[in-house]
């Protein structure tokens, strides 16, 4: 596949993928009447229905990323050529500002309005350590040795950590960039950012390094 055609891939995926999280989270807003309870449940059950619909759909084309953290991984295991990273992060960060983009013109809403909502403090970062974290060790314990179920498997986890983690789960340094231009429900304060950032990153690199120890010890057994 050519890499034109999997950096298309991976920005319709993303694009698609914050239309998702961002959409489900101003819908369930407005029908929750106030109840936070059941706009983050609607929020988190459009998520994973959309992330096992499109790691399903673009994962035979680019490997359905959408995720520079997932990227990056990737490249430091020898999964993709660090040549192409930068074509990657890029599209995820186009597609990602794309999706709010779209979302917020189906709801009357302006183009890009940064977030208000205040996501700050080490316990909320040390929240998308984990969020992250446990992602990437969920697709470095399923993509290689079933990958059928990889879609179902990263999708069952992000579900669940929006709801066992006190950040609700971005997980996803692309995602987090874009929602803080989304003052919704799901938006984040842009100051509040650089944090979320880099224990994303951490968790991915530690979840990484661990598997790949494990998968050492395990061949050598």
């Amino acid at each position: 596949m050519t890499l034109s055609r999997r950096i298309a891939s991976e920005t319709i995926a993303t694009a698609l993928l914050l239309a998702a999280v961002v959409g489900s989270g101003i819908m369930g807003e407005r029908l929750a009447a106030g109840n936070t309870a059941v706009a983050l449940l609607a929020n988190t059950l459009a998520t994973g229905a959309a992330l096992v619909a499109l790691i399903l759909t673009f994962g035979p084309i680019s490997g359905a990323h959408m995720n520079p953290a997932v990227t990056l991984a990737a490249a430091s295991q020898g999964e993709l050529p660090w040549r192409e990273v930068p074509a990657y992060i890029g599209a995820q960060i186009v597609g990602a500002f794309a999706g709010v983009a779209v979302v917020h013109l189906m709801f009357g809403l302006s183009v890009f309005f940064a977030s208000q909502h205040a996501r700050a403090g080490y316990a909320q970062i040390f929240s998308e350590f984990v969020a992250t974290f446990g992602l990437l060790a969920v697709i470095w314990g399923v993509v290689r040795t079933r990958p059928q179920s990889a879609a179902y498997a990263v999708a069952a986890f992000i579900t669940a950590a929006c709801w066992f983690t006190s950040s609700t789960s971005f997980a996803n340094p692309a995602v987090t960039l874009a929602r803080s231009m989304s003052d919704t429900f799901v938006g984040i304060k842009p100051v509040d950012v650089p944090g979320f950032i880099v224990g994303e990153l951490v968790g991915a690199a530690a979840a990484t390094l661990l598997f790949r120890w494990l998968n050492l010890h395990k061949q050598h057994e």
